[in-house]
């Protein structure tokens, strides 16, 4: 844990700092007081990404991407809250003091952190093997060489050679004072009783990096003819790496996925070498094991477009559609890539250039739909059982997709394609969705005879949020707490002054006017508890919050200079809004107050309906005097916005 203090003066310092802290990623140009250029979130030709040094803030008006330093190194890096402070701290000197760990913890991150250490030490180890040893150059290069692949390629991959010696690594490392233990850990050494050797003597080296770029594990490949021996060797699973989470290449793909908004995926380690070489780096490699969710997931924090790449072996793509079902359950939009006879991603990305490759890729990549009905079809030919079978196929691959629009959309193109009535797919997938929701519910649901089991809770998803029917008039609110929170509504009255903030508290308060969004109530309480016990403007507040979203929302509800309301448009253009809090401020909060008063008014009157048809005259007349109550209200806040709605 890193203390309050010194996150607050890293990321006052990062903010007021923000255009160096992005110039390290994006090319900046000034414009007015702000600086202009292309964002590294999402694929633009024209820049609409925008850093105000004034404010602290970053915004994308192309993606909607937005906040202060530290939500730019989160999203750009995939740091986490703690590894972003470390980064900004690291990058303007100021010392990060941890709390103390428990013994366990302290052991716990002492060993991971060793493990990371003595791997990029075998990095760096095997890098000037290849480089600077006659039998690195003479082997491990000059494999490299005939491969094709360029020495700027060699270096960004940080490639590598293990000698043949039994144990140059293992030897060398504690000569350096890196303990055996560790090297075990790591799996680079192998120790039984009293023989200690290299796990990859002999190979050519592909280090694996985490999304940090820290190096987590290697994959070697043997230059022997053996066939008792395995081509390829990965390092086992350890505390630092879980082949199954981990996809090879993604540190040097996310920021062009990101930028692409779509990710490559290949099988192997040449295959991504050599796309890259070619002028494509958004794409990854699952290093020849079976594509798994948390691998996928990975993606999915970048993009949520996926062509996959199959050669032409017909015997691997029939093994390979399971992973497609698996990419489709994870909400992933899929298209596949099949790549002519005899070729593979690593030998059909060398003979093209960026242009030809990606001009190839755009018109030839298939729908999944198309792509599984056609190759399976070829199977099926005739025979009308195979044809059902296909069609329970195909229809169990559209039942795993999560969104119903999409799913509808993939039913209609499926009838299409296998002729096949729309509504009997559509009953067919609601079988099976039914089918796999009751496995869910049995293996979710705990057995009779373990009572003191709690039972499982249906919760709703976490990125699923209510339907906001006021989510203009509250964003207007939020943008005046945060622009102005801090200045008086009435400057004019020495006595009664109030600010923009306590007023806006004090009126959404006595009313209850909580949002159905949470983390507008959120930015509400913790202004709530900040302003009384200081002066501090309300924007330096939101923007260097230690809060994410806080920071993040207060980021986009600024975020443009001249961001006007119809509320502004109806008083003209508005110059100095400081001038105008004292009409503008009441006028929003009493706009929120009206939308809800004229909602709770049609509920009362489709009540009232209901209770004619009752005959219910005592509850009638209740209610006839509840909305004549109301409408007085209504009529009385229309009153105060001069007679008729603004917003």
């Amino acid at each position: 844990m890193i203390d309050q203090v010194t996150v607050e003066k890293v990321l006052e310092t990062a903010n007021s700092q923000i255009v160096e802290v992005v110039s390290d990623f994006v090319t900046l140009r000034r414009r007015g007081i702000n600086y202009l250029g292309n964002c590294p979130f999402h694929n633009e030709k024209t820049p609409s990404f925008t850093v105000s040094p004034h404010k602290g803030i970053f915004k994308c008006f192309g993606c909607g991407e937005g906040g202060n330093a530290l939500n730019f190194i989160m999203k750009h890096d995939q740091l986490s809250f703690v590894d972003a402070v470390k980064y900004l701290g690291k990058k303007f000197n100021i010392h990060i003091e941890e709390e103390e760990y428990s013994p366990e913890q302290l052991k716990q991150k002492n060993e991971r952190e060793s493990m990371l250490v003595i791997s990029e030490y075998a990095g760096h180890y095997y890098s000037k093997s290849l480089n600077e040893t006659d039998e690195g150059k003479s082997v491990g290069l000059s494999y490299f060489r005939s491969r094709g692949f360029r020495d700027d390629i060699i270096t960004k991959f940080q490639l590598g050679y293990s000698p043949e010696q039994k144990d140059a690594l293992t030897q060398e490392a504690q000569k350096q004072g890196y303990k055996l233990e560790y090297l075990e850990k790591t799996g680079l050494s192998i120790v039984r009783d009293n023989y200690q050797a290299d796990r990859f003597r002999g190979r050519v080296m592909f280090p694996i990096h985490s999304l940090a770029g820290k190096v987590i594990a290697f994959g070697g490949r043997i230059l022997k003819t053996d066939k008792k021996t395995a081509k390829y060797l990965n390092s086992p699973e350890s505390e630092i790496y879980h082949k199954s989470r981990v996809l090879y290449g993604i540190y040097q793909a996310k920021q062009e996925i990101t930028r692409q908004d779509r990710c490559y995926l290949v099988e192997g380690y040449t295959d991504v070498l050599s796309f890259h070489q070619s002028g494509i780096s958004n794409v990854v490699a699952s290093s020849g094991t079976a594509l798994t969710s948390d691998q996928i997931r990975l993606v999915a924090r970048f993009t949520k477009n996926i062509t996959i790449i199959y050669d032409g072996d017909p015997a691997g793509l029939k093994a390979s559609l399971r992973g497609i079902d698996l990419v489709l359950s994870e909400g992933m939009n899929v298209k596949i890539l099949l790549l002519p006879d005899g070729e593979d991603p690593d030998t059909f990305a060398k003979e093209r250039n960026e242009e030809q490759l990606t001009q190839y890729i755009d018109e030839h990549q298939q729908d999944f739909i198309k792509f599984k009905t056609s190759l399976l079809l070829e199977d099926a030919k005739n025979d009308p059982i195979k044809k059902a079978q296909l069609i329970q196929d195909i229809v169990r691959s559209i039942s795993t997709i999560p969104d119903s629009i999409t799913r509808s959309v993939y039913v209609k193109e499926c009838s299409t394609l296998l002729k096949v009535d729309e509504r009997v797919l559509v009953q067919e997938t609601g079988k099976m969705q039914k089918k796999k929701q009751e496995e869910d519910f049995r293996r979710n649901t705990p057995r009779p005879n373990a009572p003191n089991q709690p039972a499982p809770q249906v919760t709703q998803p976490a990125n699923a949020a209510p339907a906001n029917p006021f989510e203009l008039e509250e964003r207007e609110i939020l943008r005046f707490l945060v622009k102005y929170g801090e200045k008086m509504v009435n400057p004019n009255e020495e006595e009664n002054k109030v600010s923009v903030g306590q007023y806006i508290l004090h009126e959404l308060k006595q009313d209850d006017l909580l949002s159905v969004n949470p983390i507008y109530n959120k930015m509400m309480d913790a202004y709530d508890g900040f302003s009384a016990n200081t002066e501090t403007p309300a924007l330096k507040f939101f923007v260097n919050n230690t809060d994410p979203d806080l920071s993040k929302l207060a980021s986009d509800l600024v975020g443009k200079e001249h961001d006007l309301s119809r509320i502004h448009q109806k008083f003209g253009v508005v110059t100095n809004a400081d001038d105008l809090l004292s009409n503008l401020v009441p006028k929003v909060v009493a706009e929120l107050k009206w939308k809800k008063v004229k909602i709770v008014l049609k509920e009362k009157r489709l009540l009232l309906q209901q209770m004619e048809n009752e005959g219910n005259m005592e509850a009638l007349l209740e209610l006839m005097q509840e909305l004549n109550t109301w409408q007085q209200v209504l009529a009385h806040i229309s009153k105060e916005l001069g007679g008729r709605t603004i917003v």
